[in-house]
């Protein structure tokens, strides 16, 4: 089980989201749709984020996915817009393209989190690594 922020505006994305990591065995921390409720959980032990890349705020999901991992956490960022991020955004670990399916969300969530404890891992096809 990990504990998991999702950065997302949408709030049916989200809460789909957020049900497909629960049924799953995961554990959502929050729902953060812009950048200053995201700043209310960079003191949260979270073991992953999912970021969006536009958000009710703008374009702040980089802003947010290089805060995160500066802390340690690792971030996948998941949007529409995949060439919005270009080259990626250091210290996180990659992007996925929306819409995406239940089955690519696990599969980048338990790749993120095999990495994070220290085990080697296939990363799925449907998730573009930066650097």
């Amino acid at each position: 089980m990990a504990d998991i922020l999702i950065v997302e505006d949408e709030v049916l994305v989200a809460y789909d989201m957020e049900a497909t990591l629960e049924e799953s065995g995961h554990r959502c921390v929050g729902i953060a749709p812009d950048l200053k409720t995201a700043e209310s959980f960079f003191e949260t032990a979270i073991d992953l984020a999912l970021v969006d890349l536009n958000l009710r705020d703008g374009l702040t999901g980089p802003q947010i996915g290089l805060k995160l991992s500066a802390v340690g956490v690792p971030v996948i960022f998941i949007t529409a817009n995949p060439a919005q991020i270009g080259d990626g955004v250091a210290g996180t670990i990659g992007v996925i393209t929306k819409p995406t399916d239940d089955k690519t969300l696990l599969e980048a969530v338990n790749y993120a989190l095999s990495r994070k404890h220290g085990f080697e891992a296939q990363p799925p096809a449907s998730l573009k690594l930066f650097g």
